[in-house]
């Protein structure tokens, strides 16, 4: 007998409870998913707005940091313009000296334009034709 009990218990259908508490657990649990489903989105449009602002900070880091090595070696080219600058100026105010001393001037007139001094005599010696045209090369 209790194996037809038992057989009729598994034929029939059982039919939910519709009380106030199933109710209440039934509106809890679709609550708890809704509010999951909420919290997903919500992370999800946050971990979009992190990566939006990482990728923005990212290539603005790139963009700087290029733009700080251009500058870096345009002052490095700088420096170096300005110490061939420095050397030249120098040799200017050397040159500057110089010229303030009569005594030199006096040997670079007497040089270059074959000036003397009172009581001097200038010679001109002649040059061969070799030496004139290696000079020449020289020159150039």
């Amino acid at each position: 007998m209790n194996s037809k009990r038992e057989k009729q218990a598994d034929n029939s259908e059982v039919t939910s409870i519709r009380n106030d508490y199933v109710r209440s657990v039934e509106q809890q649990e679709k609550r708890h998913q809704a509010h999951k489903v909420r919290l997903f989105r919500r992370l999800a449009v946050f971990g979009v707005l992190v990566a939006m602002v990482s990728i923005w900070v990212g290539t603005t880091i790139y963009a700087q940091s290029q733009t700080i090595s251009e500058k870096e070696q345009l002052r490095e080219e700088a420096l170096a313009e300005l110490q061939i600058v420095e050397k030249e100026q120098a040799k200017l105010q050397e040159q500057i000296l110089l010229l303030n001393d009569n005594e030199y001037v006096g040997k670079l007139a007497r040089k270059d334009y074959f000036l003397s001094e009172e009581g001097d005599i200038i010679f001109t010696v002649p040059e061969d034709k070799e030496k004139s045209k290696e000079n020449d090369e020289e020159k150039e």
